[in-house]
């Protein structure tokens, strides 16, 4: 695997790590410019900027940016005798790039009607992993072709809850709010996804809860989803409510990011 083929996969992993890309070398220098390294929290991963004493306090600034979650970029400019303590008399500067990412983004569509054949073109651009599901194959077959898109056909679309990644979000929009019910049941009571959005109004909602409660979900759990789902603007029609609802998932998806 090159370089960049294990910072995609680190990427996808979720896994912290810190790029590290000898920019400049002049003089006597252990490594050209533009060679790399890879840093995780167990250290050197794959790369080199030259080895030796430099190569060590390059790893210790990418260990302490990761130890602090530090996301900044950060330059650092060494003269290797001065600096460094090694007998060449050249100079180097390096850029520490820190990824901190949550790999994909994965969304979960339950239901794939109107509002879903509007919703799912808008998401497949972006950096995401889509799941939707539908007891019509029909319906499913509607959707676009694209490598980040899963079309599911399950007559219980439910028992896709538990197996769903850690961090998804649920955009639930079946066929009413009895359908919509028993995924809701398993996504509040069995799991803790972060965003958890439900097609319909406030009267809706209101049912809803009362009904969950009725099985079992405490009203903390019951509170964790939002319906209407959906930012306010525009108007009923299908492609509107589905801009509103792509707007709110990457609001949400950059709110949280922040808050790490």
């Amino acid at each position: 695997m090159s370089i960049y083929g294990q910072v995609v996969a680190l990427e996808n992993e979720g896994t912290p790590f810190v790029l590290v890309t000898l920019v400049e070398a002049t003089g006597s220098t252990p490594q050209d410019a533009a060679a790399k390294m890879i840093v995780t929290c167990g250290g050197l991963s794959r790369g080199t900027v030259g080895g030796g004493r430099v190569e060590a306090a390059a790893l210790k600034v990418a260990l302490e940016m990761l130890e602090k979650a530090d996301g900044r970029p950060r330059f650092a400019s060494w003269t290797l005798k001065g600096d460094v303590g090694m007998t060449c008399g050249g100079a180097v500067k390096l850029y520490f790039e820190p990824h901190f990412g949550p790999g994909p983004w994965h969304i979960a569509v339950f239901g794939a009607g109107h509002v879903a054949q509007a919703l799912v073109p808008v998401l497949v651009p972006l950096p995401c992993t889509i799941t939707c599901v539908d007891h019509r194959p029909e319906w499913l077959g509607r959707l676009p072709k694209a490598s980040n898109l899963s079309a599911v056909q399950s007559d219980s679309p439910a028992d896709l809850v538990p197996g769903l990644p850690d961090g998804s979000f649920l955009v639930v929009m079946t066929m009413g709010h009895s359908t919509d019910r028993p995924i809701l049941k398993r996504a509040l009571s069995e799991r803790s996804f972060p965003f958890i959005g439900v097609i319909g109004s406030d009267a809706k909602a209101e049912i809803l809860r009362r009904e969950l409660a009725a099985e079992g979900v405490t009203p903390e759990q019951a509170a964790r989803f939002r319906c209407p789902v959906g930012l306010d603007f525009g108007t009923n029609h299908p492609h509107e409510i589905a801009l509103s609802i792509a707007g709110q998932l990457v609001t949400e998806r950059d709110r949280l990011r922040a808050a790490r």
